[in-house]
């Protein structure tokens, strides 16, 4: 597989501190929607190796899972703000959804970092 070592490390640290952020409820800044949009390209990076190895389509199914679950929580953030993201998740079951997205991507990743030291 090709080198993702970086990719993997920045979308990690975004997506611990996005969600740190959004449950501390701080306000919404442009550099948090530029890490957003830099993760995604991280997100593609990643898929990318994943699909050329050829031989990781298992690895790949869950992580693109992983992160879609955990998209749709700071995409409503990114694209409309704090006061919209506790409109839209109101519940403690809402949020117990969005730690396990993230923890699930975070988990993938690390299967991902294991995946590379192996090769």
């Amino acid at each position: 597989m090709i080198d993702v070592k970086n990719s993997l490390d920045k979308l990690q640290w975004t997506a611990e501190h996005h969600y740190l952020h959004i449950i501390a409820k701080h306000d919404f800044m442009r550099a948090w929607a530029v890490q957003f949009e830099l993760a995604y390209t991280d997100f593609r990076t990643i898929q990318l190796a994943l699909q050329l190895s050829g031989k990781q389509h298992e690895t790949l199914v869950k992580f693109t899972d992983a992160y879609d679950r955990l998209y749709v929580f700071e995409y409503e953030f990114a694209a409309n703000g704090l006061d919209a993201f506790y409109s839209k998740f109101t519940t403690q079951d809402d949020l117990n959804d969005y730690e396990k997205a993230k923890d699930d991507l975070l988990a993938q990743i690390l299967v991902i970092k294991e995946l590379g030291a192996n090769d």
